[in-house]
């Protein structure tokens, strides 16, 4: 690789380009605002109407909606937060978030890249590296595939020799994108081809590799942190378990699966993938666990998107520990007493009808009301009046919640997803409220299968008593009569249009 001389780079940041939208953008501007730093967001044209656009002091558009010409566009993303003068910028989780290329291109244009360096990222980012890198280091590897021969016909072999159930995985990224699982040799060619497309799109790279799938594993990740100082500690661990389509839908921190010792072993393995690239800021350390035994399976070179529930059990902000790290700064003062505390879950909310498949739901949201409260925490990226559109993931929110156990934090999380409120698109929180209720949740023992096996058909259309469903048929009945003028208003009737309805 060509030898590229860096500019030199001014540590204090006064001005920070967000490369990223929704709920993670106002996560990082929030971190800034108290930081007293101001933001600079880099949008597509869709993304106006955004609360992020709405909270940040500068903005500039970067390229239409389709990610290829908007947020995986290096040079656009580098050339905005040049424009607007931004000494910095934060590429949030997704995207570009752990691509080496867009490191290396803001530090080439003197942009401080809050995240860890290029060297680190193509070494631990890239999943076939990391894995060599694992393997170096003595950590317990699942069985599988990481050549150079990209081909299908190399591929549909290594498949054969690892033996089926196998998935197939993008070396470029995560997040569930481009991930097949190979049952048999007969799909296996078409599921591969599909997989290196999904990667292509996402990632901006085709290359995948293969792994044995464990079909009774748990996904249980570490937080690490590098600090300035070169120290690398991890932030003990999360529970990731529940996920649908590889996709995670609910967090736990900390993980109710692993014993003293298991959580003593995973954690100094992690901070030793970490020590061995010299890494710096936030990251996370993925493995399996299945049959009392872990298995490294990759490293996400960025903020997660679970990582309240670490700071909730913590104490910490690792968005801001990000951005003091980036400019020298120390972070975790009193980090010998850092220890977990209580107990944190965080589930995912998604704009789609769980009672057709959870198709998306898109439109525009006409309320959204959130249950404040003691140990609770909200993180979305719209508003009421705002539209959930077809461009990008439909992950419109995360509700999180802290107690003191397990249980009560469980309990917490069913009030407060009964209570919240959002009208106009259709959510999965009936499906979240039935996965925390089923008893494989309750006890702790779901796997990554859970879903698939549960939660595989739509859920059954609730039942609705006559009476207020006749009362509610009614009432639409005459709304609709005064809407299209075949009832109009008498004088002495109550004109809904023009009330000033209480708690709307």
């Amino acid at each position: 690789m060509e030898e590229v001389t860096l500019k030199p780079i001014n540590r204090k940041i006064q001005r920070l380009a967000i490369a990223n939208r929704g709920e993670v953008a106002v996560r990082i501007i929030r971190a800034c605002q108290e930081l007293g730093i101001e933001t600079v967001l880099l949008h597509s044209e869709p993304d106006v109407a955004t609360l992020a656009y709405r909270l940040a002091d500068r903005h500039i558009c970067i390229g239409p909606a389709p990610t290829a010409q908007s947020y995986l566009n290096i040079s656009a993303n580098v050339q905005g937060a040049l424009a607007q003068g931004a000494q910095a910028v934060h590429p949030g989780f997704g995207f570009l978030s752990e691509n080496a290329d867009f490191a290396e291109a803001c530090a080439k244009a003197g942009l401080l890249f809050i995240g860890p360096s290029p060297e680190a990222i193509r070494r631990l980012g890239d999943k076939v590296q990391a894995k060599a890198i694992a393997r170096k280091l003595g950590l317990p590897l699942v069985p599988g595939y990481e050549g150079d021969d990209q081909s299908i016909l190399r591929l549909v072999q290594a498949a054969e020799t690892i033996g089926y159930p196998v998935i197939v995985k993008a070396a470029a990224g995560g997040g569930g994108r481009g991930m097949k699982v190979l049952t048999d040799s007969s799909s296996a060619k078409e599921l591969i081809e599909s997989a290196q497309r999904e990667a292509l799109s996402a990632f901006g790279s085709a290359q995948v590799f293969l792994e044995k799938y464990l079909d009774r594993a748990k996904h249980i990740e570490m937080q690490i942190f590098g600090d300035a100082s070169g120290r690398v500690r991890h932030l003990w661990d999360r529970e990731c378990s529940v996920q649908r389509r590889h996709q995670k839908m609910i967090e736990e921190a900390l993980s109710p699966s692993l014993t003293s010792d298991l959580r003593l072993q995973m954690g100094q393995a992690a901070c030793w993938l970490g020590e061995e690239v010299g890494y710096q800021g936030a990251g996370t350390v993925e493995f399996l666990l299945q049959d009392g035994k872990f298995y490294f399976l990759e490293v996400n070179t960025r903020l997660q998107v679970e990582h309240p529930v670490t700071e909730l059990v913590m104490g910490v902000d690792l968005v801001k520990a990000q951005i003091l790290t980036a400019q020298g700064q120390a972070v975790f003062p009193d980090s010998e007493n850092l220890a977990p505390r209580g107990h944190a879950i965080e589930c995912r909310i998604y704009a789609e009808d769980p009672y057709q498949g959870g198709i998306p739901s898109i439109g525009k949201i006409i309320e959204i009301k959130w249950p404040e409260g003691p140990g609770r925490r909200f993180e979305c990226g719209l508003e009421a009046g705002d539209e959930v559109t077809s461009f990008y993931d439909s992950m419109i929110a995360k509700v999180i919640v802290w107690d003191e156990s397990r249980v009560r934090a469980m309990q917490k999380m069913q009030r407060v997803l009964a209570d919240s409120i959002i009208f106009g698109v259709r959510t999965n929180i009936p499906l979240l409220q039935k996965v925390l209720a089923h008893p494989e949740f309750v006890t702790g023992r779901m796997t990554t299968r859970m879903m698939g096996q549960y939660f595989a058909d739509s859920l059954p259309l609730p039942e609705v008593d006559p009476e207020l469903l006749a009362i509610f048929e009614q009432a639409n009945a005459k709304l609709q009569s005064l809407v299209s003028g075949q009832g109009p208003i008498g004088r002495g009737q109550a004109n809904p249009f023009q009330s000033q309805w209480r708690g709307v």
